[in-house]
């Protein structure tokens, strides 16, 4: 082949079409842009995926719901049916499934599943593994080596219950203060002071009416002995 010789691809460069030549050529007049309207002008100005005004599909797609876990990890799945292409002793590992193409090549991590059967002993090192294949593999005479640790089981958190504190009874606003309570316990007080102060009177009283008379008795007595 020489320099002159040289052809692009058939297809990959077109002439490109001309409009506004007439309308023989299919493209005059209106050059494709039909009668009056906003597209018909020079400079339309019109924003990428502008719908009349109607909301645009970029919008009316779902997007941004939900939570994203931005420490995700993505697992490539195989499982134990798939296994049994490969010898008995034979050391299976992320290389292994990539070489006979049971996961993409670009896959950083795979995991085990349970669906299927298996019949030959294998060792298996594998990032995670479910539980059923675990039991699978080894029920058939071989052995599970997981590179990451094992996930602890979920447990709910329990909240713990509140020590109830001893409520002191709050001191009577009205007694301290000198109210009501502290009024009639005043009242109190003092009216059995007066009894007392009435009572006291009183046996003064008797005691000294009855000492003259007493006195005035003997002193006759006596005198009427001094006479006799």
């Amino acid at each position: 082949m020489k320099l002159h010789e040289l052809r692009p691809a058939p297809g990959s460069r077109k002439t490109r079409q001309r409009v506004g030549r007439g309308i023989s050529s299919g493209q005059g007049k209106t050059s494709g842009r039909g009668q009056k309207g906003q597209k018909s002008r020079s400079s339309v100005g019109l924003p990428m995926g502008f719908e009349g005004g109607q909301l645009p599909l970029a919008q009316r797609m779902p997007k941004l719901r939900g939570f994203h876990n931005k420490f995700r990890k993505e697992y490539a799945i195989v499982n134990i049916g798939k296994l049994g292409t490969f010898g008995a002793n034979s050391v299976v590992d992320l290389a292994a499934v990539i070489d006979a193409g049971l996961v993409a090549r670009r896959s950083p991590r795979f995991k085990i599943l349970g669906a299927g059967k298996l019949t030959v002993a294998l060792t298996v090192r594998v990032d995670r593994v479910s539980k059923s294949a675990r039991l699978a593999i080894e029920g058939a005479g071989g052995a599970v080596e997981t590179l990451e640790p094992d996930r602890a089981p979920w447990t709910p958190k329990v909240k713990k219950a509140k020590k109830k504190v001893a409520e002191t009874p709050a001191p009577s606003k009205v007694g301290s203060k000198g109210g009501a309570g502290a009024k009639a316990g005043k009242g109190a007080a003092s009216k059995a002071d007066a009894e007392d102060d009435e009572r006291a009177d009183a046996d003064d009283a008797t005691t000294a009416g009855g000492a003259p008379e007493a006195t005035a008795g003997g002193d006759a007595d006596l005198d009427g002995d001094t006479e006799e």
